[in-house]
């Protein structure tokens, strides 16, 4: 046999290892925490809108979205992540047009311009979307400067990076999403290498402007936030959501009422339950222990996540896995918050649980974000 000849079957064989080795290198924790959220989530969206008309609907809906999200994750994992930092600035204007147009062509609903719509396919939320796109995009924005950073000026450019699409989604206005860029901005730049003073400055700066901030708001926000210091202020408007919603999770005691069987649920005391006040739900008919049982699942999936940008083969990867566990981290924190009266109104939706197709694929896009950097690894720390 000729060299040329037995070298063939090797050559066929290094790809199918390869491919191998990828899937061993499968977090089998992150991708099994998210099947239990996913799965949870689809069976509270079916018990928070049982009692509306045509309450099928939203769980095909979640259904329908959720196949969608995995096939379209099925494409991130398989191929090389570094493929999207390469076409980061095409990524990046996308982003931009894709927001600008929802304040052209968008669609308004409860005093808020958000949602594109698709005709009989729905309607999208390109705000959702965004987040994962200023993850990639920022990840490689500071992996191709990655300093060191030796005052506040050299962070400008990315600041400048965010400001931009942060704007158009205030302009929506969609002031949970623009906290959720802050949030992303933050927990980046920290992993990049930005000094404690510097994130102090650019906090303390953000503090300062936010009274010039408050004009701009619409009135509905100004009232939420007022209310959020004192829900008593306007009980049977702004503040009812968070008074309802303290009820619901306060009545649910240690053990809850039982699956379905949520009285505040049932009679739709709590505006929103199967979006923003999920929660709220979840502490009625599962109590404490289920409230704190779902925190665990989030506790484990936020902790791959850190695991996965500790083991990334490069920068650029290490970056993107931290702006996706802060992005989730902020959302879970500032919606079970919201619920319980320790954080204001500012509709972000509970990952994976809420009811809405578009919150629901960009999360499962940024899990086949973080298995495929995973799976790339070079070396397993822990």
């Amino acid at each position: 046999m000729s060299a040329a000849t037995a070298a063939a079957p090797a050559a066929l064989d290094a790809p199918r290892s390869r491919r191998r080795r990828l899937v061993r290198n499968l977090d089998p924790l992150l991708l099994g925490s998210t099947a239990v959220l996913v799965a949870f989530g689809l069976l509270m969206v079916y018990s928070t809108t049982r009692s509306m008309p045509h309450p099928l609907a939203y769980t095909r809906s979640q259904m329908l979205h959720l196949m969608i999200g995995v096939g379209v994750g099925i494409v991130l994992v398989a191929a090389d992540y570094r493929t999207l930092a390469a076409g980061w600035r095409w990524l990046y204007v996308a982003n931009l047009l894709m927001l600008a147009a929802v304040l052209v062509i968008g669609r308004s609903s409860l005093g808020a311009q958000r949602w594109i719509p698709l005709g009989p396919l729905g309607q999208f939320q390109p705000s959702e979307l965004a987040k994962l796109v200023l993850v990639i995009t920022l990840a490689k924005h500071l992996a191709d400067r990655p300093g060191p950073y030796r005052s506040v000026a050299d962070l400008v450019p990315f600041l400048a990076h965010v400001a931009v699409p942060m704007v158009l989604i205030f302009r929506q206005p969609d002031l949970g999403t623009a906290l959720v860029y802050g949030a992303i901005f933050a927990g980046m730049l920290f992993a990049g290498g930005a000094r404690r003073r510097d994130l102090a400055a650019l906090g303390a700066a953000a503090c300062l402007v936010s009274p010039v901030l408050w004009h701009v708001l619409k009135e509905y926000q100004r009232r939420r936030l007022l209310v959020f210091l004192d829900p008593s202020l306007d009980p049977r408007g702004a503040g009812y959501g968070i008074i309802q919603s303290k009820i619901a999770v306060g009545s649910g005691l240690l053990w809850g009422k039982g699956l379905f069987a949520g009285t505040q649920n049932l009679l739709q005391f709590v505006p929103e339950h199967h979006t923003d006040f999920i929660f709220s739900v979840i502490g009625e008919e599962l109590g404490f222990l289920g409230g704190l049982a779902l925190l665990a699942v989030f506790l484990v999936w936020l902790w791959r996540g850190v695991r996965t940008a500790a083991v990334a083969r490069d920068r650029f990867g290490a970056l993107a896995a931290v702006g996706i566990v802060s992005m989730v981290a902020f959302h879970v924190f500032v919606n079970v918050g919201m619920t319980v009266g320790i954080m204001p109104i500012t509709g972000i939706p509970l990952p994976f649980i809420s009811y809405g197709g578009s919150a629901l694929m960009t999360m499962l896009w940024a899990t086949a974000l973080l298995l495929n950097i995973g799976m790339r690894r070079q070396r397993i720390l822990f």
